[in-house]
């Protein structure tokens, strides 16, 4: 039994490589349940140009693979098995390798990884396939997300009455059929592609669009310090953003879907340009979520603010200002919740809504403080003006006294001349 296990890892994900048995085993051992089965006959079939590619795609394409999402997990795993990257195609690789099949065994780490690593066409190959496989988790992972609105996606999609929404529903059939063709071909062909090679504009200008939406909603925010108007804007908010995020994660959704597609087609048709192909998409990709990111905390933040000043004036709105509140935590969790698909990550801590008891309580504190000193200053000054009449009261005594000892000296000396 070859118990020799074979790892790469493109930052996104990790691919198990070797024996179906020693790979079954592996990821038991390190708590790796959920995995993806990864096609490693493509490689067979997309690097069978020259006889030393040939054998060694052949010689992989034998083996089981497995590809799990890179999480905080897995990201362990490959610190602890010491993978070493690749300053050029950004990978890490190396082999672990077992002991007469027991798990334990995998604990060694072999420093030199495996020949089969070695051919940078395989793991090329290798890594468009991970990449491929990176964006259909994150696809269907947003096909859930949509699964837990309320309404259905089309027609969430359909109410919003902007034709460029419309054009993504459009392309939305085209994409989903050329997925479809590939799933049960194997591959796309240039029939498929050629549906479906345009529309990444369409997408684009669709995502644009609602990005410019949220903004213009987060804006209306803006200024407002009166309750009533704030209240206006948030439950606005609370009506529109869902949509536009569902609009969001579909156009997300079809840009990962025409990536695969066009793996699928460099793979095809110059397998020499898949690795610039791949890191350029990925690329592309990250900068898009930094978008939506940016977006969407910009539009929490404001949320947010717009609670605070609520919550400030409970007092004098106890009707409305909690609902200022209960509409920025609606907004929050739709965020949140299309958030986590993505894989975006945000530190924002929930806002919740004041209590008028809470607030009146305070004020009455704050009163009383007051109050107290406000006493205490007067018993101050109290004290300091008896202390500064006492002290004049004893001047005054003081001098009455001085004067009758003056004038009882006057009278006597007066009796004696006489």
């Amino acid at each position: 039994m070859n118990d020799e296990i074979q790892l790469i890892s493109d930052g996104d994900g990790l691919a198990v490589i070797g024996d179906a048995a020693a790979v079954e085993r592996f990821l038991i051992s390190e708590d790796l349940s959920s995995s993806r089965a990864l096609d490693l006959t493509r490689l067979r079939d997309v690097l069978g140009h020259g006889a030393a590619i040939a054998q060694a795609g052949s010689g992989i394409a034998e083996h089981s693979g497995r590809w799990v999402k890179l999480t905080e997990k897995s990201a362990r795993l490959v610190e602890q098995h010491g993978l070493r990257v690749n300053s050029t195609s950004g990978l890490s690789t190396g082999v672990v390798k077992g002991d007469k099949g027991q798990i334990k065994g995998f604990v060694e780490f072999a420093k030199v990884p495996g020949a089969q690593l070695t051919n940078p066409a395989l793991l090329t190959g290798a890594a468009g396939i991970m990449a491929q496989l990176a964006m259909k988790q994150t696809m269907d992972e947003i096909t859930d997300y949509l699964a837990t609105i309320d309404q259905k996606l089309d027609d969430v999609l359909r109410a919003q009455e902007d034709a460029v929404v419309a054009d993504m529903i459009g392309v939305g059939f085209d994409v989903e059929e050329a997925m479809s063709i590939r799933e049960h071909g194997g591959r796309v062909n240039e029939v498929t592609w050629s549906k479906v090679q345009a529309t990444s504009s369409t997408i684009a200008r669709t995502q644009a669009y609602a990005l410019r939406q949220l903004d213009a909603i987060a804006e209306k925010m803006e200024g407002k310090t009166r309750v009533g108007d704030l209240a206006d804007t948030t439950k606005e908010a609370d009506s529109k953003v869902s949509g536009w995020l569902t609009v969001l994660a579909r156009c997300f959704q079809l840009q990962d879907a025409i990536a695969v597609l066009e793996l699928d087609r460099v793979l095809d048709v110059s397998p020499d340009d898949l690795d610039g192909h791949r890191l350029g998409l990925k690329a592309s990709r990250q900068k898009r979520l930094d978008t939506i990111a940016q977006t969407t905390e910009r539009l929490l933040a404001r949320m947010d603010a717009a609670a605070r000043t609520a919550n400030s004036k409970v007092l004098l709105n106890p009707t409305t200002a909690p609902a200022v509140v209960r509409s920025g935590q609606h907004v929050a969790t739709a965020i949140k919740g299309f958030h986590a698909p993505l894989g975006i990550e945000s530190s924002r801590q929930s806002l919740e809504a004041r209590a008028w008891m809470e607030a009146a309580s305070e004020l009455k504190d704050r009163v009383v403080e007051t109050g107290a000193e406000r006493v205490d200053a007067s018993r101050r000054l109290g004290g300091e003006t008896f202390e500064r009449a006492k002290s004049m009261t004893g001047r005054f005594s003081s001098g009455i006294a001085e004067r009758a000892l003056r004038r009882r000296g006057s009278e006597e000396a007066h009796d004696e001349a006489e």
